[in-house]
């Protein structure tokens, strides 16, 4: 019985400082056997589209499948004609791609040649294609018009090993991709809760809790980010006990966590030996 009480004791400390101790699930999807064969990426690829936004930066052209090129040439960069030296070929070339671009002003619009002012913040990718396309086809047949946003970033900030600014060279970027592209959270991440924060065309925003030991985020409509998305890693109770008491009292506390976490092991195997031996 005195050895019963003794073992007690020490129990009711390193239960005390388990609860007070940071969360020892750091593993990414902990739940994935259950979900694995129900996990489908098709329908939330399917829904997703960028929408373009105030402030984006676009890359347009127009082309067509005739021969006859004049016709969309005026909604492109001006074409430049040179004679090639020591013969009578004129090469007609078009200039760089790469500042052919139009930026959404904070009305929602962009001045296209030609054509003048057109709105197209809030419109899904496809949507403003078919808008430019349908406006551009009153100039000539069968228009085939390419977009892309040039302007694609996002920001992961926090408890991650590279916080800042992702730029993305393509229009799809999933959570776990820019959380890699952050070099992966710290050891103080709290992976039950990130905060994604989305800023709407009209001035609201979103704000988005993911937990990132679920394999639900699969499925999540905002599992694929849109430009200009936030990503915030917020602290673990390890940091906060650093916030809050310094560094270096953290660091013990969490010690003596570990270390009385490993009595109450001790003190719970003692007595279930005591109770087979009685037994």
């Amino acid at each position: 019985m005195k050895l019963k009480k003794t073992i007690l004791i020490l129990l009711f400390p390193s239960l005390f400082f388990s609860c007070m101790s940071v969360p020892k699930d750091v593993a990414y999807f902990q739940d994935l056997d259950k979900y694995k064969q129900n996990i489908r990426l098709e329908n939330v690829l399917a829904a997703y589209e960028p929408i373009i936004k105030k402030h984006d930066e676009l890359l347009i052209t127009v082309s067509a499948p005739t021969l006859d090129q004049s016709k969309v040439a005026q909604f492109n960069l001006p074409m430049t004609s040179y004679l090639t030296p020591g013969t009578e070929t004129i090469t007609t070339v078009q200039q760089s791609l790469s500042v052919q671009t139009f930026t959404v002003d904070h009305d929602g619009m962009i001045t296209y040649p030609v054509i003048g002012r057109i709105t197209l913040a809030g419109l899904k990718k496809s949507q403003a294609i078919d808008h430019i396309k349908k406006l551009v086809s009153d100039y000539c047949d069968d228009p085939i018009i390419t977009l892309k946003i040039i302007s694609f970033q996002v920001t992961v900030l926090g408890e991650v090993l590279k916080p800042g600014t992702i730029p993305v060279n393509k229009e799809k970027i999933s959570i776990l991709d820019a959380i890699g592209a952050a070099n992966d959270l710290t050891i103080y991440g709290d992976r039950k809760n990130v905060l994604l924060i989305r800023e709407n065309n009209d001035g609201s925003l979103d704000y988005i809790r993911f937990d990132l030991t679920k394999s639900d985020l699969f499925t999540s409509p905002y599992y694929y980010l849109q430009q200009n998305d936030k990503i915030i890693v917020e602290p673990n109770k390890t940091r906060q006990l650093d916030s809050k008491y310094g560094v270096a009292d953290g660091y013990k506390f969490s010690i003596y966590s570990m270390v009385f976490s490993a009595i109450s092991i001790a003190a719970s195997t003692t007595i279930a030996i005591i109770s087979l031996r009685k037994n």
